[in-house]
């Protein structure tokens, strides 16, 4: 058999902008001149004047100690400040917590979501990925977070992956304008890189509020990270995929049927998989002709 022919630097560059590495950056700044500027030469002993000696240092007068004072007269020891960190995450949370609830449609808590400054990744990203699709669907799809085309359209799903998905809604006979999409995250990590657990946490009371306004009879989590994220659970997505669950928040009037299936992106580097991803749909597929939403 012939050996394969080796990728040209071209190629190499294309396949790590579709796997996502579009950006390099680091967290902080480097200086690369200062990287690279020569070192300067010290200069001779002979030129280098010599270092004045230092006064003799003098012994310290002796101390009286102090007079011992009553326990009672002690001042007590000062308590340890709470982590400003920890509070800050929690303050954040209150503040999503209340934002979100006092949405009572989806223009509202759009609207909410971009006055929310509690999220970091709004300010690196270009812009909002609020939802797309028909928000009057009863099945709704929840991903995981935007990658570089989401970012630059503002609509969840319209890459590389978001066209797979495209096409296995096709396959059982669904699309776009049959289904509502979103994601637990609303801006887009930089480098798609994973999210962090305080970005999933101050994004989630807004995922949440989202679900509860479009009232889904079905709900897909797409991924391992919105799996484990809105169904509060630890398992990984090999483990949750192909089962149907149930799915419930506070606000909510019942629970929803929920199923966790494959991300596309991850079916795009995992072809096998798809067979199993194929299962979830007709599964899916199935679940919606139970409760005669399709034909």
């Amino acid at each position: 058999m012939a050996e394969p022919r080796p990728m040209t630097a071209e190629e190499k560059l294309r396949w790590q902008v579709e796997a996502g590495a579009d950006e390099a950056i680091e967290d902080q700044p480097v200086d690369r001149y200062a990287a690279t500027a020569p070192a300067k030469p010290a200069a001779p002993a002979s030129a280098q004047p010599p270092a004045a000696q230092p006064p003799a240092a003098q012994p310290p007068a002796p101390q009286q100690p102090a007079p011992q004072q009553p326990a009672s007269q002690q001042p007590a020891a000062p308590r340890p400040a709470a982590a400003p960190e920890l509070a800050s995450h929690a303050s954040v949370a209150a503040t999503a917590r209340d934002m979100a609830a006092a949405a009572h449609d989806l223009v509202e808590l759009r609207a909410a979501l971009e006055a929310f400054d509690g999220c970091a990744l709004k300010f690196t990203a270009t812009n909002l990925v609020f939802a797309d699709g028909n928000p009057e669907a009863k099945l709704m799809f929840v991903g995981e977070a935007p990658g570089r085309d989401e970012d630059r359209e503002g609509k969840p799903f319209v890459g590389v992956s978001g066209r797979l998905l495209d096409v296995m809604l096709g396959h059982v006979g669904l699309d776009r304008t049959r289904v509502y999409i979103t994601n637990i995250l609303f801006w887009r990590p930089p480098g798609n890189r994973s999210p962090t657990q305080a970005e999933v946490a101050a994004c989630l009371p807004f995922v949440e509020r989202h679900i509860e306004l479009v009232d889904p009879e079905v709900l897909v989590f797409v991924g391992g990270t919105a799996a484990k994220t809105l169904l509060a659970t630890t398992q990984g997505i090999t483990r949750l995929r192909g089962r149907w669950l149930e799915y419930e928040s506070a606000h909510m009037a019942r629970p929803v049927p929920a199923m966790a299936t494959y991300h596309p992106a991850y079916l795009l580097r995992q072809p096998a998989h798809k067979r199993e991803a194929w299962r979830d749909l007709l599964a899916i597929r199935g679940k919606l002709r139970e409760k005669g939403l399709i034909p």
